[in-house]
């Protein structure tokens, strides 16, 4: 598996963390990067009031022709996205201790705000640990 990226999207849409970890994407400009993740926000909204069976999470993953998104909701409404290659299987897996990090390491910090961009060497440093260069 091969983790391309990283987001952090807050409650209301925001994007308060956004890192490349390996090439492979194209590189957008940091406003490219906060009107993606408006738009996913709205794309998960909107996929999760589609179930024909009742209620939903939203959309769980999207895939793409090279990458795969895999996207997890916390029960605050934050979502964390990693970015992979199409055949991943860790991504599951790798998204709960990502959140892990972010409590232990971003929500923890007295100097932190929520719902504000991450600013946390100690949060850089662990995701690096936990997803590579």
């Amino acid at each position: 598996m091969v983790v391309f990226g990283l987001w952090i999207i807050n409650k209301a849409g925001g994007l308060v963390y956004q890192r490349n970890f390996n090439e492979g994407l194209v590189q957008l400009s940091q406003n490219e990067y906060l009107v993606l993740a408006g738009t996913l926000h709205g794309i998960h909204a909107i996929t999760s009031r589609l179930s024909p069976a009742g209620s939903s999470s939203g959309a769980q993953v999207i895939e793409g022709e090279t990458f795969k998104m895999t996207i997890f909701l916390t029960s605050t409404g934050t979502k964390f996205v990693l970015l992979t290659t199409i055949p991943d299987n860790t991504a599951d897996t790798l998204l709960p201790r990502i959140y892990e990090s972010y409590s232990d390491f971003a929500m923890k910090n007295p100097f932190h705000t929520p719902e504000m961009p991450i600013r946390s060497e100690a949060f850089d440093l662990r995701m690096t640990a936990l997803l590579g260069s």
